[in-house]
């Protein structure tokens, strides 16, 4: 089913679990520390972990690094120091790797960026997410817009010039002024790179069942449409749905995800997507989500919790649930090489998309038509796994 002439580029995600609290909109996993961290434990079991994960990926480099969470940032300098040398001890990693530690702005002081330069982090995803007092107070932010203002400081001050500043709009009761305010105020910072996104309810969170009051459809609208013409006009271009950057910024490790790349994960609840060309499969690899079954599970090497492999349909509609996000076109033999798939897989569903206006399909080559990238949600849905609707013929 699936030929790979050769195996997508590889990442590396490292999930940390802890946060100082967990916030009302948040659905990734991360648990409230209550003890002390068990650093030097866990960055064994990550270690550990890895080392599992070596005999899919031999020889093999990895292009870039994430360490996400939770707050990687609790974690000392030392620690990430060592993690990191553990890393390179074990897989080749490209000379100009990009390395991403994301920080939350109550859990950093200078020395701690210095230090985490020193181990080789070399861009910082530091999670704003508003600059008005009262917002971060309903989000359940453990900092204040001062704190945030220092931590960016901080950042160029140890040396950072590969900087992200995540910011959410949408929030409970917000006015379109307001915020155009906030991303005013974070654009004042000047990060090389800005994550800016709606706020969601997401199920299992507690803004899902005490759900606050959120702007309308139209006046979300209408502050997305101000600060996309806000963020152009500073020299931000949107490359992803909820992704800007200034010329050369953009991030090279959500760029392998959004481009079908493949990724190892380890650590607690960590996710990884593996192409293996020699048995012509694409496999979804996933380790015990909560930290104690985690750290538990390095004495004795069970650290994952499940696996499954794609098919032919599956392949297609994950290649442009991701691959649709950004708004660069792509060719068919990006998708043959990203998915190891003919490009007869998904023509149909392409000219389809195309005769409905979302897409511009021609000469093998595929990009957004201004309406397409206005209803995304739609033009994904025809890519579901199933028959095509004209002629009910199989794409695959």
């Amino acid at each position: 089913m699936f030929r790979f002439a050769a195996t997508p580029p590889l990442a590396l995600y490292i999930h940390f679990p802890w946060c100082v609290r967990k916030c009302p909109y948040c659905d990734f996993n991360s648990h409230a520390t209550r003890d002390e961290l068990p650093e030097a434990a866990y960055i064994d079991a990550l270690l550990t972990d890895l080392e599992q994960e070596l005999p899919f990926v031999w020889g093999r480099t990895v292009h870039s690094v994430f360490m996400g969470g939770g707050t990687p940032s609790l974690f000392s300098p030392d620690a990430i120091e060592r993690l990191l040398a553990g890393v390179r001890a074990r897989l080749p990693l490209k000379p100009d790797a990009e390395i991403t530690l994301e920080a939350n702005p109550g859990t950093v002081e200078q020395a701690r960026f210095d230090g985490y330069r020193e181990a080789g982090v070399n861009r910082l995803s530091i999670g704003v997410q508003s600059l008005d007092p009262a917002q971060l107070r309903t989000l359940g932010r453990i900092h204040s817009a001062g704190e945030a203002r220092h931590a960016a400081a901080a950042a160029r001050r140890a040396g950072f010039d590969n900087l992200n500043l995540d910011l959410m709009f949408g929030l409970p009761e917000q006015a379109p002024g307001e915020a155009l305010d906030d991303l005013d105020a974070v654009i004042a910072l000047q990060p090389d790179h800005l994550s800016w996104y709606q706020l969601t309810l997401e199920p299992n969170t507690l803004f899902h069942a005490r759900p606050p009051a959120l702007p309308d459809d139209d006046t979300r609208w209408t502050m997305q449409e101000q600060g996309l013409a806000r963020l152009r006009a500073q020299g931000y271009a949107q490359y992803e749905v909820s992704a800007f950057a200034r010329e050369g910024r953009r991030c090279r490790h959500n760029l392998n995800y959004w481009r079908f790349g493949d990724y190892l994960g380890i650590g607690a609840g960590a996710h990884g997507k593996l192409s293996d060309a020699a048995g012509q499969r694409i496999v979804r690899r996933w380790k015990k989500r909560h930290p104690k079954d985690y750290l538990a599970a390095a004495s004795d090497g069970t650290f994952l919790d499940g696996q499954r492999e794609l098919d032919a349909g599956e392949a297609v509609f994950e290649f442009a649930l991701n691959r649709l996000r950004l708004r660069e076109p792509f060719s068919l033999a990006d998708f043959e090489a990203a998915t190891g798939l003919p490009a007869r897989a998904i023509r149909a569903r392409l000219e389809q998309a195309a005769a409905a206006g979302l897409l511009d399909f021609h000469a093998e080559q595929v990009k957004h038509t201004d309406t397409g990238w206005r209803f995304l949600d739609d033009l994904v849905e025809r890519f579901l796994p199933g028959e095509v609707n004209d002629a009910g013929k199989q794409p695959y």
